[in-house]
């Protein structure tokens, strides 16, 4: 032993533990202070969903034939088809492999994920690529010369 450092008595011992402790839990305070707000900064609100039933798509003469658009039901993507033959259909825009947003091709007559590949019929069927399911259809109604979108009951 040296001169030096004394040996600590037990009383001595206790406090510097304590003192250790006191210390630590602070410094993880202070860190848990800085990186609470960062992380939650990141970190996007959750966003509660709109109660929709129905919404106005457009006019029956402004949706030209074979073609395709994307209209907001709620906070989710839908898309409103018109075929060769002029009939319309609307499904759920939203991929059922990953969620991307889906769009409609002419030169393929299909819609189309460019996430992966995915391929799904004018009837919404998936029919080529990485998609498990159909598309989710919504009901088309058409009102004098207005076009409204609808969950399908």
């Amino acid at each position: 032993m040296s001169l030096n450092n004394p040996p600590m008595t037990p009383a001595q011992e206790s406090k510097r533990n304590f003192l250790k402790y006191i210390l630590s839990g602070g410094l993880v305070a202070l860190t848990g202070s800085i990186l609470y707000p960062i992380f939650a900064y990141l970190r996007p609100p959750k966003q509660r969903e709109v109660v929709v039933s129905s919404v106005k798509a457009g006019k029956l003469s402004e949706i030209e034939k074979e073609s395709g658009q994307i209209i907001k039901f709620g906070n989710k993507p839908v898309i409103l088809i018109r075929t060769a033959s002029g009939d319309l259909r609307a499904f759920d825009a939203t991929c059922t492999h990953l969620d991307c947003t889906v769009q409609f091709r002419k030169d393929m007559g299909m819609i189309w994920c460019a996430c992966h590949n995915g391929k799904y019929d004018l009837s919404g069927r998936n029919v080529a690529g990485p998609p498990p399911r159909p598309l989710d259809e919504y009901r088309v109604v058409v009102q004098g010369e207005e076009v409204f979108v609808s969950k399908k009951l």
